[in-house]
């Protein structure tokens, strides 16, 4: 009698676990799978557009021989270890300042605030920007620019770094995916543009293995 007592025991807390299961976990799981797959699907569309840019004659900084052999960016496999949410302070009285590019020349911008996050248990900085040209146009009114650096450029990103494009945040936090970085159009034509050079401060000191990958090909 015992016996049966201890194996109806164990019997009844399974089926109670496995009722536990259905009507709690499931959900969450179910919740969690779908948010990843809206995150993913972020990250496809932003490839799918950048593809589309760069194979379309009127967009593409590609020309000549580029432009014909084009087929495609190589992307990092995406890794939501990289979308990370950063917590944003806005910087008080920031003056305009020119930041240089890779013509010699300058461009006019403004510090907007910093974020910081974490990436393997490591607490890291960056500074976002905003162009003064561009928020005089009411569709970049709220547009911000991130260029950065990471141990990956000149190995499997481009030498001069990665940029990202972000909006405004609403609140003190923002979400910086990098997979959502790319290069900027120098990387692939170095004669007809001219482009912002990634300041000392937004150097990071670890790989960011997301994003769009490089070949140099297209400076010979």
């Amino acid at each position: 009698m015992k016996r049966r007592k201890i194996l109806s025991f164990t019997y009844n807390f399974t089926v109670h676990e496995k009722i536990y299961i259905d009507l709690f976990l499931l959900p969450l799981l179910a919740f969690s799978q779908k948010m990843v797959s809206r995150e993913v699907m972020e990250i496809k569309k932003f490839q799918k557009d950048l593809d589309k840019e760069y194979l379309d004659p009127k967009e593409t900084p590609l020309r000549g021989d580029n432009f014909k052999n084009f087929k495609g960016h190589p992307f990092f496999p995406f890794d939501l270890k990289y979308r990370v949410t950063a917590k944003f302070v806005r910087t008080k009285d920031a003056q305009p300042f020119e930041l240089p590019t890779s013509s010699g020349k300058t461009k006019s911008y403004k510090e907007y605030g910093k974020a910081t996050f974490e990436l393997d248990g490591k607490s890291y900085t960056l500074t976002l920007y905003q162009s003064l040209d561009l928020i005089k146009q009411d569709q970049y009114k709220d547009y911000l620019f991130l260029p950065f650096r990471d141990a990956t450029n000149e190995k499997e990103t481009y030498g001069g770094g990665k940029y990202m494009d972000l909006k405004v945040p609403k609140g003190k936090t923002i979400v910086l995916d990098f997979n959502k970085s790319y290069h900027p159009f120098c990387a692939y034509n170095a004669y007809d543009y001219n482009c912002p050079i990634v300041p000392e401060e937004n150097k990071l000191p670890v790989e960011i293995r997301a994003g769009v990958m490089y070949e140099d090909i297209y400076h010979h």
